[in-house]
C-alpha cells in the first residue's frame, strides 16, 4: 500500500518532470518503437472501439495514440502537472469525444467515473510505485466488465540491459532490482521507492477470476527505454539488436529478463 504522503510526493516528483517528460519522447525512435510494440500488443486483445481505463496516464501520449487507433480513453493520474499535459493534447489533437481524464490514484479505483471498461491499461512502469499490486487486482471487478482484458506494463527483477553494467564495474546499477524491499529512486529532488515483480508472481496475485493470455518482454536486448544514443548514433546496430529482441520477446524465458515486460490477463 502507498501512505498518502507517499502519494503526495510521487504526485509533486512527476508534476515537476512532466515538460522534460514529454520533451525525452520527441525524436526518440526507440521509446517510440517501445510504444508501438505495446500498442500491438493492445491491438491482439483489445478490439478497437472499446473503452479502455488507463492507469498513471502520465502526459497522455499513449492515450492520445489509442485515441487516435479507435479506443475510448479514460485516462487517469495523481499528478496535476501530468494532467494539464494530458488535457492540452486532448485540446490539441482534437480528441474531446474519445479522451477523459480524472485525477485519481491507482489506489482508490471505487472513485472513478464513467466505468465500467472493457479494458485496464498501465503502462511503463507506473504500477512499480506500489509494494502489493494485490491492492489494485482486488478492485479490478468494480471497474472492468465481465471479460474485460487487463494490459499493464511493468518492470521485471531482470533486466540484462542493466546487469551488463557489471562489466563497467557499476555493481550497484547492475543488480538494485533485485532488492526485495523495493528501491529508494529520486525524481526532482524528491524520494520514493520502486518495487520490481516477477512476470510469475503478478500472475500468481491474479488468482482464477483470471485467465492468462500473454507474457511479452520490452527491450530484452535493446537498450533501456530512456537511452536514445544508440538508435540515433547507430541505427544498424540498433536496428539488429531491434530484430533479435523481437524474435525472443515472445518467449519463455525472455519475456522477463527485459527493461519491462507486457502481461495481458482476461477476468472470467
Amino acid at each position: 500500500m502507498i501512505e498518502p504522503h507517499e502519494l503526495k510526493t510521487i504526485a509533486e516528483a512527476f508534476s515537476r518532470t512532466a515538460a522534460k517528460y514529454d520533451a525525452l519522447a520527441i525524436d526518440h525512435p526507440h521509446q517510440a518503437r517501445l510504444r508501438n510494440k505495446v500498442y500491438a500488443h493492445i491491438g491482439r486483445h483489445v478490439p478497437a472501439g472499446s473503452r479502455i481505463l488507463e492507469l498513471n496516464s502520465g502526459t497522455g501520449i499513449d492515450a492520445a495514440a489509442l485515441a487516435q487507433r479507435g479506443y475510448q480513453v479514460h485516462a487517469t493520474d495523481i499528478a496535476p502537472g501530468m494532467l494539464a499535459r494530458i488535457q492540452d493534447k486532448v485540446t490539441r489533437y482534437g480528441l474531446r469525444e474519445t479522451v477523459s481524464l480524472q485525477e485519481v490514484s491507482f489506489t482508490d479505483l471505487d472513485l472513478i467515473e464513467c466505468g465500467p471498461f472493457d479494458a485496464v491499461f498501465s503502462n511503463l512502469g507506473g504500477l512499480n510505485c506500489i509494494s502489493d499490486l494485490s491492492v489494485v487486482i482486488d478492485q479490478l471487478p468494480a471497474v472492468l466488465r465481465p471479460g474485460g482484458t487487463i494490459v499493464w506494463v511493468l518492470m521485471p527483477p531482470v533486466c540484462l540491459w542493466e546487469m551488463a553494467e557489471v562489466f563497467r564495474g557499476k555493481f550497484r546499477l547492475a543488480f538494485r532490482r533485485l532488492s526485495k524491499h523495493g528501491v529508494r529512486s529520486h525524481l526532482e529532488g524528491f524520494y520514493f521507492d520502486v518495487y520490481y515483480y516477477a512476470p510469475q508472481q503478478v500472475l500468481k496475485l491474479f488468482g482464477p477470476e483470471y485467465s492468462h493470455l500473454e507474457f511479452e518482454g520490452l527491450s530484452v536486448i535493446t537498450p533501456t527505454a530512456e537511452s536514445k544514443k544508440l538508435a540515433v548514433e547507430f541505427p544498424r546496430v540498433y536496428r539488429l539488436l531491434a530484430r533479435m529482441d523481437d524474435a525472443l520477446s515472445r518467449r519463455a524465458p525472455w519475456w522477463g529478463w527485459g527493461d519491462f515486460f507486457i502481461i495481458s490477463m482476461r477476468y472470467r
